[in-house]
């Protein structure tokens, strides 16, 4: 159906939810507003659906919150009747509405025999993954939009190991979804009959007391966080979202007692009021963070998303200013002082392996290497490092150290299936305690490890179309890249083209190989010197990113290669 009719479809509708009723109405005659609401469904992926709040089928609301469960409960019916009563957990963050989204998908479920586990209060997506896993559920459900501006919310669909649904599932749930044509007819029970008949069960305390006991593994050094992490120093700071309450237990129990929160912050907010954006990868989102950690002068400060899955930090330098650490660098450090510890204690497995993302830096290689440890690449999106983990636990091939992705998502113990923030907070603080105990802190450790290892320099370019039209022009883009990109980045030539979606490497006399990963929409780079640039389209929001990895004999060097090559991708994208 056209724009048109859908909108007509909403406006005919009389037992229209009240508040969107007032939202369609005041957007009568702004044509341009209704047709971006209603010209397309909210698109549902792999990575679930993300979108703004809103009136309309290509907005979030209680509409498309009920369609998108509506075809997971479709999907579960297909399954023996034993796996679909084992039933899906449900969690959600601080955001607008999420609390309304959690219960409205229960209720989906719940009309059509499927038993549900809701938190009864907001959770951290790390929880959730654990909370399938915990409880043995078919499923779960975690409605966030991770760090996005408040104005967006989502919807995420975990499979029975903890992990984001797998391509497979989730596109017969997108089937079953887009089978839908009326969401004002999908069936909806009544909460509270729900809860009485105990089709849908309320949780809280008991999983968050079984998560905090897993967590505990995560410690590797106990005498050493016994002794320093006392008078260590640190700034926390949740960005009003949900990691406060588990954040703050996960630091106690592990022995850290001298941090703070942020008081502004501490609290959930779906305004996200005191930032622009609730992002730990924005260095404004540290502004409250670094005031007070000049006041109390911490050793470190760290920031999780408002769903408590990603993780940023910021360390104390020399002349007391604080330093951002970025995604790779946090990543690289981590896993130096895992390996280290584990190495010292006698623990480290023969077989250890670390997982990253392709478009991870090449930082946390080389110390992996240094430890006769590999480090396998994986597709974008964590459930790829999740499928990495069952591979070792099927075939005892490797012991997991750690998985991370760049965009400050890692995972250290695979009790969770998906990238943790708690864990992270926790493993960060002891390697502050390893440092400090040398009369040393973060930012010393990463000079020490450029020095061995090389300097190396990251950063990630987004650009966003958004619209109607923003699919094709971001389509357009890849094609460009794909058929008439440089032989050269920033002066370095071109060495290896590798095309995911190809499943082709190609080098630069000519001649090609296949790959062997799964396919994907992404084009990578590596140069001559060893660096990389990395281009794919976001799956989850209206961008196409670029990738830059860069190392050098020096810390200028690498920069400067990063911004040649910075200047080059912008170029050719607006040629």
């Amino acid at each position: 159906m056209s724009w048109k009719e859908n909108y007509q479809v909403w406006q005919d509708n009389k037992d229209l939810d009240a508040e969107l009723r007032t939202e369609l109405d005041a957007l009568a005659g702004n044509n341009q507003a209704l047709e971006d609401a209603f010209y397309a469904p909210l698109e549902f992926g792999t990575a679930g659906m993300r979108g703004v709040l809103g009136v309309g089928l290509n907005r979030m609301n209680i509409y498309t919150v009920r369609q998108a469960t509506a075809g997971l409960a479709s999907f579960m019916h297909t399954l023996d009747k034993e796996v679909r009563d084992r039933g899906v957990a449900i969690s959600y963050d601080s955001r607008h509405h999420s609390q309304d989204f959690a219960f409205e998908a229960a209720r989906v479920l719940g009309a059509a025999g499927i038993p549900t586990y809701v938190f009864e209060s907001l959770r951290p997506t790390p929880e959730l993954s654990f909370a399938v896993r915990h409880l043995h559920t078919y499923a779960g459900i975690m409605i966030t939009a991770s760090h996005n501006p408040k104005q967006y919310n989502g919807y995420k669909i975990y499979g029975e190991d903890g992990a984001q649904m797998p391509p497979k599932e989730s596109d017969l749930i997108t089937k079953y979804i887009r089978q839908i044509e009326d969401v004002f007819a999908i069936e909806v029970a009544d909460k509270d009959a729900l809860i009485a008949d105990g089709t849908l069960k309320v949780i809280g305390g008991e999983v968050d007391q079984a998560y905090l006991d897993e967590l505990k593994a995560v410690t590797i050094n106990r005498e050493l966080v016994a002794e320093e992490g006392k008078t260590m120093k640190l700034v926390f700071t949740p960005l009003h979202g949900a990691g406060a309450m588990l954040g703050e237990k996960a630091l106690r129990q592990a022995g850290f007692e001298d941090f703070t929160l942020v008081p502004e912050q501490a609290q959930p907010d779906p305004d996200f009021s005191t930032v622009k954006l609730p992002n730990p990868e924005d260095p404004d989102a540290f502004d409250l963070a670094i005031k007070l950690g000049k006041k109390e002068g911490a050793d470190l400060l760290v920031g999780v998303d408002p769903d408590a899955d990603r993780l940023g930090a910021a360390v104390r330098q020399p002349d007391g200013e604080y330093k951002l650490l970025t995604g790779n660098q946090i990543a690289a450090i981590m896993l130096n002082y895992i390996l280290t510890a584990h190495k010292q204690a006698g623990s480290l497995p023969a077989n250890a392996a670390a997982v990253k993302s392709i478009v991870s830096s090449e930082f946390a290689t080389k110390v992996a290497e240094s430890y006769g440890v590999e480090m396998i690449n994986v597709l974008t999106g964590f459930k790829f490092i999740a499928e990495q983990i069952k591979h070792f636990e099927d075939t005892n091939a490797h012991t997991f150290m750690m998985g991370f992705e760049e965009s400050y998502g890692y995972l250290v113990r695979p009790f969770v299936r998906d990238k943790d923030s708690i864990q992270s907070l926790v493993m960060l603080a002891e390697v502050a305690a390893f440092y400090k105990k040398q009369g040393k802190n973060l930012y010393d450790g990463l000079q020490e490890l450029f020095q061995k290892y090389g300097y190396f320099s990251e950063k990630t370019i987004s650009h966003t179309f958004d619209g109607i039209s923003g699919a094709d022009q971001i389509k357009a883009l890849m094609t460009k890249f794909r058929n008439e990109a440089p032989d050269s980045f920033g002066g370095q030539k071109v060495a290896v083209l590798e095309d995911f979606e190809l499943s082709t490497k190609t080098f630069a006399d000519g001649h090609s190989e296949e790959m062997t990963l799964p396919k994907s929409n992404v084009l990578k780079y590596i140069l001559e010197d060893g660096s990389w640039i990395a281009v794919r389209p976001s799956g989850t929001e209206p961008k196409i990113k670029f990738y830059i990895g860069t190392q050098a004999d020096s810390q200028e060097a690498s920069l400067a290669k990063r911004d040649n090559f910075e200047a080059d991708i912008n170029a050719f994208v607006n040629a």
